[in-house]
């Protein structure tokens, strides 16, 4: 039986205090924002607006969102203090939903949005708009007189992008449903122009998955017209690896002004990432693999590795390093492979699972010998070491599949391909 969850009214949420995992207040709450979708599909959540101390309102994602409860919004705690600015795509749930006239479906009579229903999808992060509670006749939400009712999302028209969306707009809910690759591959083939609109209308996140999958020269096009702060926010929201990759391709003065502006762990790895060689392991890892403790279970393993946001090379397996457990790492003691994971008791301790047999590579190990392990020994992901035996991070199939495959590969379109847009 699917688990139901918790229905919140954003009236609720106005005003209400966000804190940080420790408890420390990060701001307030001053309004949500919507995407609205096609296909019939209810407005998705995107994050919401907060006031912090200093009256700068920034923009806090609901993939950053981990608990919305009484009088309270509880984040990850990592905040961009960027200032919020709303994109053609977005809606404002209190500013724009609120007390605004729209019709019911079924009998096409005229009523007034008091208030608005959000609920988190089960077993996902993702959150839509649910229900709309309405007050039927004219008059605003101060007009105490009408029958007042709650109403299915769908029993209401005035919200469906075919009736609002143009442009850009419409594409970018059309590309939701795609892979980043489809995506990239769509907008490959739009003008420079029509290209440039979309990028711009993508939230960050989903910019920078797409970004990654793009050929170089639409990367350094696309990143080339995004104002400098909101650059600096999509390569920080990149993997560290193809940020690096990216900036190579810039000029030195573009390249370490976005570096300033991004967060200083950040820039860090990408600019360790810069150090090495294109085409060694150095050059080709990425600097954040899923990474354990040895005093780590088998059950905290199977909860980092069931993480989203993680490719499937990566949740393949877990490192298990001594302290401190960021790349690069105490010293590294071994790999745990998910299959592994899945034949012993949850309470096991991983150090007691180690895969010995794997050894992990130096930096500058060339390209050519990298694919020639994986190969070898029929794995996905490979560690990293420096001399001092510490994990500076991890190569995957797909990193070395990238430089092995002609410069052109990114612009095959595949068969089987849906919903990809060509600009005519």
């Amino acid at each position: 039986m699917t688990p139901v969850t918790p229905r919140v009214f954003v009236s609720h949420l106005s005003g209400v205090p966000v804190f940080d995992p420790n408890g420390d207040q990060v701001g307030r709450v001053r309004d949500l924002v919507a995407m609205l979708r096609v296909g019939g599909r209810p407005p998705r959540l995107l994050g919401m607006v907060v006031e912090v101390v200093s009256r700068r309102r920034i923009f806090l994602p609901m993939t950053r969102v981990t608990g919305v409860e009484s009088g309270q919004v509880i984040t990850t705690g990592v905040v961009n203090m960027r200032r919020f600015e709303q994109r053609p795509t977005e809606r404002l749930v209190l500013g724009e939903f609120l007390d605004r006239r729209v019709r019911l479906v079924e009998t096409d009579e005229e009523v007034t949005i008091l208030d608005v229903a959000i609920q988190q999808l089960p077993a996902r992060r993702d959150w839509e708009i649910d229900k709309y509670f309405v007050r039927k006749g004219r008059g605003g939400a101060l007009r105490r007189k009408g029958e007042t009712l709650t109403v299915e999302w769908s029993a209401v028209k005035g919200f469906s992008l075919e009736e609002h969306g143009q442009g850009a707009e419409s594409l970018v809910a059309t590309f939701e449903r795609l892979r980043p690759a489809d995506v990239a591959n769509a907008l490959h083939h739009l003008t420079p122009k029509r290209r440039a609109e979309v990028a711009a209308a993508l939230d960050d996140d989903r910019l920078a998955d797409v970004l990654e999958e793009l050929p170089e020269d639409d990367q350094v096009e696309i990143i080339g017209k995004l104002q400098e702060e909101r650059a600096a926010d999509v390569l920080e929201a990149m993997d560290p690896d193809d940020a690096a990759d990216l900036l190579s391709e810039l000029p030195e003065e573009d390249k370490e002004r976005l570096l300033t502006l991004m967060r200083p762990g950040d820039a860090a790895d990408v600019r360790r990432l810069m150090s090495y060689e294109e085409r060694t392991a150095g050059g080709l890892m990425t600097t954040e693999p899923v990474i354990l403790r040895p005093d780590a279970t088998v059950a905290d393993a199977l909860a980092r590795v069931r993480q989203s946001d993680l490719s499937p090379a990566l949740a393949a397996q877990v490192y298990v390093c001594r302290s401190p457990d960021e790349t690069p790492t105490g010293k590294y003691l071994g790999t745990v492979h998910f299959q592994r994971l899945l034949r012993d008791p949850p309470f096991t301790l991983v150090s007691s699972l180690l895969d010995s047999d794997l050894v992990p590579l130096p930096p500058d190990t060339p390209l050519s010998v990298v694919t020639s392990y994986l190969a070898a020994y029929n794995l996905v992901s490979v560690p990293v070491v420096d001399e001092s035996g510490s994990l500076l991070g991890a190569v995957t199939v797909d990193d070395v599949l990238d430089h092995l495959l002609p410069d052109d590969w990114r612009e095959t379109d595949f068969q089987g391909r849906e919903g990809v847009l060509r600009d005519r």
